[in-house]
């Protein structure tokens, strides 16, 4: 951080500067890595909730937040970046004078955040915010609302991530897995959980006219990971099929498609494994 004058005013104008200068910088050298466009962009609050599933809400009251967790904004998505550096001079004045207060000694109120998971976003602050990272100051304090979601915010690093979440939270609620069997599960691919989905809806009917009786939504979930999904997924590891996919969900994802293109038939028996196997052998040349 460059050294102060001792001229509060003149401190401010420096401070904003040299964050409008970091902005453009990180910008830049994105670009020139060619990363995505949307990893430096501030995440939208309504955005994320609506890609999680909000499902209820808590005041926590006043606490003391670290400033690397504030990762988000409810409205002002497009005059900060992720790391709250301020994205044109629009934001200037107000910057300015705030940042001059505050290190004349007056005192600022607390900003007020939503949490969720563990990441913050803010409802009310957002200069105050960015001058708190201008400054290098660690925490701030926030009156904070938790927000709770139906799956986990885990993973969220940039606005491109939430189609992913979003597919992820609708393929649950069709295939309300348990959440160790939820954590097992999981695609890299948003319209593949559409297609997984698909599958075990189709699995489950299956089972339904099998057994003559009607199973609710958990209860084939439960039944199609037991008895359909690790059982295939063990048996494809065991044979080394597709050792390349990383993934149980894909892999599983991969065996169902290739195994009715080759036989229009729902079982599993050696005779499919063995026609995978030479599917998957000839898939790698």
């Amino acid at each position: 951080m460059a050294r102060d004058t001792g001229f509060p005013a003149a401190d401010a104008g420096n401070d904003f500067s040299r964050m409008r200068r970091q902005a453009e910088l990180s910008r830049l050298v994105h670009w020139m890595r060619r990363q995505p466009a949307d990893i430096n962009e501030i995440l939208p609050f309504e955005e994320v909730v609506a890609a999680l599933g909000r499902t209820g809400e808590s005041p926590l009251g006043l606490q003391q937040v670290q400033v690397r967790s504030i990762v988000g904004s409810v409205d002002r998505t497009r005059d900060f970046d992720r790391n709250f550096r301020p994205t044109s001079s629009h934001v200037r004045a107000r910057w300015e004078r705030l940042a001059t207060a505050q290190r004349r000694g007056e005192s600022m109120p607390p900003v007020e955040l939503y949490r969720v998971g563990s990441m913050h976003f803010v409802i009310d602050g957002h200069h105050r915010v960015s001058i708190a990272i201008a400054r290098h100051e660690p925490v701030i304090d926030a009156y904070v609302t938790e927000i709770r979601t139906r799956i986990s915010p885990d993973g969220i690093n940039a606005p491109s991530d939430l189609i992913l979440k979003d597919h992820r939270r609708l393929f649950l609620s069709r295939v309300p897995l348990a959440d160790g069997q939820a954590d097992a599960v999981r695609l890299t691919d948003p319209p593949h959980y559409a297609q997984l989905a698909e599958a075990v809806e189709a699995w489950g009917f299956r089972l339904t006219q099998e057994i003559g009786d009607f199973l609710s939504r958990p209860e084939v979930a439960r039944r199609w990971f037991g008895e359909e999904f690790l059982p295939v997924v063990r048996m494809a590891r065991r044979a080394g099929i597709r050792a390349d996919i990383d993934s149980d969900a894909e892999l599983y994802l991969w065996l169902a498609g290739e195994r009715y293109r080759l036989f229009r038939r729902h079982i599993w028996d050696d005779a499919v494994f063995e026609q995978l196997s030479d599917a998957a052998r000839r898939y790698r040349r």
